[in-house]
């Protein structure tokens, strides 16, 4: 068990985490510029 393998896996949960939040608030903006 390496200490590399766990920080990559945690870095790529985090970017998946990231990139969710950034798609949901992106697609909230333009469901209230439409609306």
């Amino acid at each position: 068990m390496c200490f590399k393998d766990y920080s990559l896996i945690g870095v790529s949960v985090l970017i998946l985490i990231v990139s969710v939040l950034v798609g949901v608030a992106f697609l909230t903006l333009l469901e209230r510029k439409v609306l």
